[in-house]
């Protein structure tokens, strides 16, 4: 601050001189005219540590790539917080644990929803890739169960209910640049009729790459769209607004907005949840599940020092707190990304042009796959942070069973197991009380590829409590495995498990 200060105190003393010698070079100048007026353009304060003239590099690079203005001021907002150096993190000692909500296991049955269902739409989350598991097209196309993507399920979900209820709830796909061309392929193949529906496709913005260094536009001339990225979920506000699906769908009687992500498949549009969010006049309902030791890592719902409810990220959580944050006694709830919205409060909340939100800020390279490019910064937010954003927000506690997100292929192949099973209304559920925890060796089975060579056929992981697999292993078909179970091969070379059952036992090849 004591560094901002002072440069800004030069830079007032600079703008000053400048005037002062400008208007004594008038004074002097004999052939001007007498009414001729001299213009000084208003001092524009620098944002510390921002280059001159930055933010309109980036503007006019947004407006040249045809970004709407709603993505421009989304990203003007990120770009402020950034180099303002405004704190990113929340203290232990700013926020407050939430003690209780109330719970979907408690909610009344509805009577006849046909007329909440005509005015509900469902959005999917559809713009990941998922990279982190060496995929190059939308995760949502993976196969997930019994030859269906998530994708196939996902429509089946809402063609069940469409005709199980005899409504014509809409139905919208959130892509990326990244996964719109595959998405709308694969509808087209499998799915056509929906892809003739006015509303299917919502396009994600893209946001410009900061260079860390400079805090301009990040270059990358040998290969320019790697100067571009994702701008987070939080994205959803500004694309709504910014294409004008959000005018179109509340001139269409649509009031309430169910989003989700696609690679959750316990996440459908539960008539219970639907009922109790238009009976509570909420502008904003964030689905929470319990906190358990394997969700500690993760955010957590709190209140902030307003007593608004709000999220904390790990990326928001300061070193010294770490411990408390990770404490799910205290911190009860985490965020499932499951959000019913009430789209006239969210006109009301954007009203001025953008969602306020949390910057989160991602260091990465330029090239994500080459380590020595350029340092970047990658600004991000996340849309269940607009909860302390809408006058009227709440939070409900769901049971796990609408939460079942695929983020590693340790979670794939617990649900390609005989653990979970595809339901008449096609979502995906457990099939047994406790699913069991895997965890696989990164080094042989991060990546899809890898898990479908060394693991053609899922055992049966119906009576397994846990599965850790150390090594390069290749499992035969026909293996099931029950209870605590590890299988280590200690050596280089690919061992191989038997067809048989292994049961509460340390196998080693």
């Amino acid at each position: 601050p004591e560094v901002g200060r002072c440069l800004m105190k030069n830079i007032s003393v600079f703008i000053a001189g400048a005037v002062v010698l400008a208007l004594s070079l008038r004074k002097r100048n004999k052939n001007r005219k007498s009414s001729e007026k001299m213009t000084v353009e208003p001092a524009v304060e620098p944002a510390v540590g921002a280059a001159p003239g930055s933010w309109k590099e980036f503007q006019q690079k947004m407006k040249e790539a045809e970004m709407s203005a709603a993505a421009i001021k989304a990203f003007e907002e990120n770009y402020k917080a950034l180099v303002s150096g405004q704190k990113t993190t929340m203290p232990e000692s700013e926020i407050s644990p939430v003690e209780s909500l109330d719970r979907l296991d408690d909610v009344k049955e509805p009577g006849d929803v046909s007329e909440l269902l005509r005015q509900t739409a469902v959005l999917k989350l559809n713009g990941g890739l998922g990279t982190s598991m060496g995929l190059e097209k939308a995760k949502s196309l993976l196969v997930v169960k019994d030859d269906k993507t998530f994708l196939d399920l996902i429509a089946q979900q809402v063609k069940y209910m469409r005709k199980e209820y005899k409504s014509e709830t809409q139905f919208i796909l959130m892509n990326s640049f990244s996964t719109s061309d595959d998405t709308r392929s694969f509808l087209k193949r499998k799915h056509s009729d929906l892809l003739e529906e006015k509303n299917i496709e919502l396009v994600q913005n893209k946001s410009p790459k900061v260079d860390a260094e400079t805090l301009k536009p990040a270059s990358f001339p040998e290969n320019p769209d790697l100067e571009w990225c994702p701008p987070g979920h939080g994205d959803i506000y500004a694309s709504l607004i910014g294409s004008g699906m959000l005018d179109r769908l509340i001139a269409d009687g649509i009031k309430y907005l169910f989003v989700s992500n696609s690679d959750n498949l316990g996440a459908t549009l539960d008539l219970k949840l639907l009922n109790y969010f238009a009976e509570s006049k909420l502008g904003f309902l964030m689905e929470v599940a319990d906190r358990t030791e394997a969700d500690k890592k993760g955010g957590h719902l709190c209140y902030n020092a307003n007593k608004r409810l709000c999220l904390r990220e790990s990326a928001q959580c300061e070193p010294e707190d770490e411990v408390r944050f990770q404490n799910v006694q205290k911190h009860k709830y985490f965020n499932t990304n499951n959000l019913w919205i009430e789209l006239s409060q969210l006109k009301q909340a954007t009203k001025g042009g953008s969602m306020p939100l949390p910057l989160i800020k991602n260091s990465k390279t330029v090239d994500p796959r080459d380590k020595k490019s350029a340092k970047v910064f990658q600004l991000e937010t996340a849309m269940g942070a607009a909860i302390e954003s809408f006058e009227k927000a709440g939070a409900i506690a769901v049971p796990r069973t609408r939460f079942a997100p695929v983020k590693t292929c340790n979670d794939l192949v617990c649900l390609r197991s005989d653990a979970y099973k595809v339901t008449d209304d096609f979502r995906m559920q457990a099939a047994v009380a406790h699913p069991p925890l895997i965890k696989l060796d990164d080094s042989h089975y991060k990546l899809v590829d890898q898990l479908e060579e060394l693991m053609p056929t899922i055992p049966s992981l119906k009576y397994c409590e846990s599965l850790n697999v150390q090594g390069k292993v290749k499992f035969d078909p026909f293996v099931i495995i029950k209870g605590k179970q590890v299988i280590k091969n200690a050596g280089s070379e690919t061992k191989t498990l038997s067809s048989g059952t292994y049961s509460d036992s340390t196998k080693v090849l």
